[in-house]
């Protein structure tokens, strides 16, 4: 289930991203992602399954550039293979598509996630070596904003 970010979630989420640290996120980014929920919290969504929480994933638009971004996704690593992360894209790229404005949607990740963001439909823009910390390299990446499965690659 996809839900909107509740503050009493904000623990449990926090957990589950140190989970993914330092593999997927270097030590840094969680007061990041703290900053980023106290600011942005009505934009983020909370994902669970079997009941408890398994992750989280913001989405983000930005009118002034035409654009759509999802953000500061993750996933708690008993949760990985289960199609969460294509159910949570596919939720954030219909809130874009209800939107006239946004031509073309934007996520900034890793090389250890890229592919996935390539199997919804996005393409590889630039990459940048140890932007988010070392070993964490920047893979900027842009899709058209048409509905998921029209863009979708398999």
């Amino acid at each position: 289930m996809i839900r909107p970010f509740k503050p009493t979630d904000e623990g449990a989420l926090i957990g589950i991203f140190q989970l993914n640290v330092p593999q997927y996120f270097d030590p840094r980014e969680i007061e990041d992602f703290r900053q980023y929920l106290a600011r942005h919290s009505d934009t983020y969504l909370t994902i669970e399954h079997d009941g408890k929480i398994a992750g989280g994933a913001g989405y983000y638009i930005n009118s002034l550039h035409h654009s759509g971004s999802i953000t500061w996704i993750f996933f708690h690593p008993d949760a990985a293979g289960r199609g969460l992360g294509k159910e949570v894209v596919a939720y954030c790229i219909k809130i874009f598509n209800a939107d006239p404005g946004i031509e073309k949607l934007v996520v900034t990740t890793s090389q250890l996630a890229w592919k996935f963001f390539e199997k919804c439909g996005y393409q590889l823009v630039r990459t940048e070596k140890d932007y988010w910390g070392k070993g964490l390299d920047l893979y900027l990446m842009e899709r058209d904003n048409t509905p998921f499965e029209e863009g979708r690659q398999e």
